[in-house]
């Protein structure tokens, strides 16, 4: 039996051990082949699937289950999955990119153990490695409230996973050679779970009963496109978006930039005919349009008039969609994962410690089209950041390698991170003086989207911001010549994908990582590297995680016969490729499951002193500063050259046990306010509709 093989079979029993001592947090598995098929959308074209699916399987959670998911690779290239919107607690082991994790080899398999900790939902898995996600692979993922939190809105009729997004007719393969020699073409259609619609007679099919109500969870999972969708004579009422429920306000048409996700109820209370659910690009100079059937169960069968009889904003109408985004708001009474309202964590209310301003750009870089956040263009080192950052392998990449503001001088590559405390809380500011709109995702994280208008930043445009109610989100778009101010309480350590979701632009330079630090090593804040994870580049040099071999007493004992709980399933194990276990294995001894740490409740601390961002920024690349642990040594400037304030790393403090550690005092994140007792939760007044949101009506 191969160790790989062994070390995965023994994961998966300490998986279910610890799943009979946690019963409150369910276990739930699955298996992926991943393959190439050749599928017709438009022509044939080679499509990644999942389980013979495209789009691929839907993952249907409940707040704080653990996902088991054993991916096996059956193409010809190394395969990452990664969990747009799933926060990975403690946990940036399993987020999926090459910044965190070596890949799948081919022909081989992984499994990702990932929990979807105090979240709920409406979010997408994807491939994350080279330009995968343009051939498929992705898929819808929905975490539903446990069953004694209470929900904003009675359950709906039916629930729909609706994927949208553009595509591409050239092979994956082909447009990575493009993008390594020129910019990348215009997409060739827009998809609605996978098909085209064209004839109307293959369109996604949404049946609903007359005056019944149905949930539709939508998410953006192309590359390049804004997209509006709308639903022909119907109003959508917005409840949720990725993960926090909104001020239930009715629209007409929604639009939904790259990598983000809505849900929506529609109450089917027209006539009994057949309508379209239309989807368009938005702020593009070519239109692409692709349409499903919102079908009544009693309709006369005809199509209720044209497609341009559905609406829908004008293509470059810019300041409408502003409008919108300003209008979506979260609903403070409403409980999230947890019973606390949405409105106890008073985020308006905390001291920014940092602000961070990131600008993007285009340009040549050796004659190839390269993008860039503060003039730095991204490139991937030959190890994943985390692993290297674990095993304090040198020369991997350089802290304070991006600086906190837009330095203006012209691009260069390098492997970008910053550094960062664990428990501080930032504003970052995207600045976007390009002519095109963008997209851009925070791993790990779920932030608040406090303002954004057209023009340029200024700290007088704070008194402008949403201090009360800003939705909180993962994925945020920044419109032409504008801005847009999140801040982000920093509470979950790890390295953390900041990038931009136009794939050719992420693809070609545009993010770089968090690395979020804290100097005491506990696993109350970070878990510890998974004994299966995969090692490659620098780390393979590093013994994985191996079993000691069982050897034998001398005069063997009577066999003691395991009797199994009698509560408890069986479940076969995980991890392993599908073949009959050999009987000669060797006898493996019982793996106990380490013991639960208890969690110790936070004590008073000072308050940390905000940390100041530099006044002036140095011309050209910043200094190297070592990573891991050691701190950054601060380099005096000369004195020709304005003064800097280094970002300085944290020390490292010697492992303290638990009892002796000083207490610190973390800022609560939503996700780690203590629970209330519904019952016991405050009485707060209704929430009217913003003056001006779009047809804004409270749906209860």
């Amino acid at each position: 039996m191969s160790s790989l093989r062994l070390a995965t079979i023994l994961l998966s029993v300490v998986v279910l051990l610890f799943a009979f001592v946690n019963a409150e947090d369910p276990y739930r598995f699955f298996e992926w082949n991943v393959t190439y098929s050749m599928i017709s959308i438009a022509s044939p074209q080679q499509v990644i699937l999942i389980n013979g699916q495209f789009p691929g399987p839907d993952i249907h959670a409940v707040t704080n289950d653990n996902l088991i998911i054993n991916v096996f690779n059956n193409l010809d290239e190394p395969f990452l999955f990664s969990w747009n919107g799933v926060q990975q607690r403690r946990n940036s082991w399993q987020d999926g990119v090459y910044g965190t994790n070596c890949p799948i080899p081919p022909g081989q398999n992984w499994t990702y153990t990932l929990q979807v900790k105090d979240q709920i939902g409406s979010f997408f898995y994807y491939p994350s490695l080279s330009f995968h996600k343009a051939a498929g692979g992705f898929g819808g993922i929905r975490i539903l409230s446990r069953p004694r939190i209470p929900v904003p809105f009675p359950d709906p009729a039916g629930d729909y996973t609706v994927l949208i997004g553009d595509w591409y007719h050239l092979n994956h393969t082909r447009l990575r050679t493009i993008l390594e020699n020129q910019r990348a073409p215009f997409p060739g259609a827009v998809l609605i779970n996978g098909k085209t619609s064209t004839p109307v007679t293959n369109a996604v099919t949404y049946t609903v009963q007359q005056g019944k109500t149905y949930r539709f969870r939508i998410s953006n999972v192309g590359l390049h496109n804004s997209l509006n969708i709308r639903i022909q004579n119907h109003n959508m009422t917005l409840v949720e978006v990725e993960g926090t429920h909104t001020i239930q306000t009715n629209y007409t048409s929604l639009d939904i930039h790259v990598g983000q996700s809505y849900s929506v109820l529609v109450t089917a209370d027209q006539l009994p005919q057949d309508y379209f659910m239309v989807v368009t690009t938005r702020f593009s100079t070519i239109r692409l349009e692709a349409t499903a059937l919102f079908s009544y169960s009693n309709s006369n069968g005809k199509i209720a008039g044209p497609v341009d009889a559905s609406g829908g904003p004008s293509n470059n109408d810019i300041l409408f969609s502003l409008k919108q985004a300003l209008s979506i708001r979260t609903n403070l009474t409403a409980s999230g994962p947890r019973p606390n309202p949405q409105g106890s964590y008073h985020y308006g209310m905390i001291n920014i410690t940092r602000t961070i301003r990131l600008s993007n750009s285009a340009a040549l870089v050796d004659n190839k089209q390269r993008y860039a956040i503060n003039s730095v263009s991204f490139v991937p080192a030959d190890t994943p950041l985390k692993i290297a950052d674990h095993f304090k392998i040198p020369g991997v990449f350089r802290l304070g390698s991006i600086l906190d503001s837009p330095p203006g001088t012209a691009m260069y590559l390098d492997t970008s991170v910053v550094a960062a405390d664990f428990r501080a809380f930032v504003e970052i500011i995207f600045e976007n003086q390009e002519n095109t709109l963008q997209s851009y995702h925070i791993d790990g994280y779920s932030f608040f989207v406090v303002g954004m208008d057209a023009g340029v930043w200024s700290e007088s445009k704070r008194e402008q911001y949403n201090l009360i109610d800003a939705i909180a989100r993962c994925t945020v778009q920044v419109y032409p010549q504008s801005w847009t101010a999140i801040y982000v309480p920093l509470d979950n350590v790890g390295m953390w994908n900041i990038r931009s979701e136009f794939w050719a632009r992420q693809y070609l330079g545009q993010q770089f990582y968090l690395r979020v630090y804290s100097p005491v090593e506990s696993v109350r804040d970070e878990k510890v590297i998974p004994p299966n994870a995969l090692l490659c580049g620098r780390a393979t040099s590093f013994a994985p995680p191996t079993v000691a071999p069982v050897v034998p007493p001398a005069v063997a004992p009577t066999a003691v016969p395991v009797v199994p709980p009698t509560a408890a399933p069986v479940v076969s194990p995980i991890g392993a490729p599908p073949t009959a276990p050999s009987t000669a294995a060797p006898a493996v001894s019982p793996i106990v499951a380490p013991p639960v740490e208890p969690v110790v409740p936070p004590s008073d601390a000072p308050v940390v002193s905000p940390i100041v961002a530099p006044t002036a920024a140095p011309i050209g690349p910043p200094p190297a500063a070592p990573i891991g642990a050691p701190p950054v040594e601060a380099v005096d400037p000369p004195t020709a050259a304005p003064a800097v304030s280094p970002i300085v790393a944290p020390p490292v403090e010697p492992v303290v046990p638990p009892t002796a550690a000083p207490v610190v005092s973390p800022i609560l994140a939503p996700t780690d306010t203590p629970e209330v007792s519904p019952t016991a939760a405050p009485v707060v007044s209704p929430i009217v509709s913003p003056i001006g949101s779009p047809t804004g009506s409270s749906l209860r």
